[in-house]
């Protein structure tokens, strides 16, 4: 079902990188139950999303004030606070994500150590202790193994799995998988355009 071919048509992405990604994600749906096209699509569309094109592993936190207000506006409720912490990932990852997810107080180090990794972004030492388990990997102690072909696929079929969402590509819900991932609907056109792709490339549209 998949091949490096399809899969540069599908993201889309240039061939050398379908290469790179078409076996572990091959695998990685195998082992996690994404076994028919109606699965794959789904599954293939958010994660073409998520990593831009199988581009990105690792989330980007180089925000500016105007988006840090607007992404976090809890975290950063002025102008003036959002200034002080513009464009300095590390201090931004501490401040959104310290003392959450599982995490340390802010300054522990955990915000940025367990920033968004992977195809589907695990965040949080919580989510890295969980999916670490489920996988075997240490990826509490290595988060950067997220950052690698086959672990990250692993992780991402492993958040599809355990989250449900096979049975939600099955009712075709799939701005319910939108929201189980993202929680909410961001960027949701673009993952639409490409899970109508991917269902055409795949065979499976209605």
């Amino acid at each position: 079902m998949l091949d490096a071919a399809r899969l540069a048509r599908l993201m889309p992405c240039p061939v050398g990188r379908a290469e790179r990604w078409a076996g572990p994600l091959a695998e990685a749906m195998r082992e996690f139950g994404i076994d028919t096209p109606v699965r794959a699509a789904a599954f293939l569309a958010q994660v073409g999303h998520e990593s831009g094109s199988l581009a990105y592993l690792e989330e980007n936190l180089s925000y500016g004030p105007e988006a840090l207000r607007r992404t976090w506006p809890a975290r950063f409720p002025t102008d003036e606070l959002a200034r002080q912490f513009a464009r300095q990932p590390e201090r931004i990852a501490e401040r959104v994500y310290g003392g959450r997810l599982g995490n340390g107080p802010e300054g522990s180090g955990d915000g940025w150590r367990y920033r968004g990794r992977g195809l589907i972004q695990l965040t949080g030492r919580s989510h890295y202790r969980e999916f670490g388990q489920r996988l075997g990997l240490p990826l509490e102690a290595r988060p950067e193994l997220l950052t690698e072909p086959g672990p990250a696929a692993r992780s991402a079929a492993a958040y599809w799995e355990a989250r449900g969402l096979n049975a939600l590509a099955d009712a075709g819900q799939f701005e319910a998988i939108t929201r189980r991932i993202n929680g909410g609907l961001h960027g949701q056109p673009d993952r639409l355009a490409r899970w109508h792709r991917a269902r055409k490339i795949l065979g499976a549209s209605p």
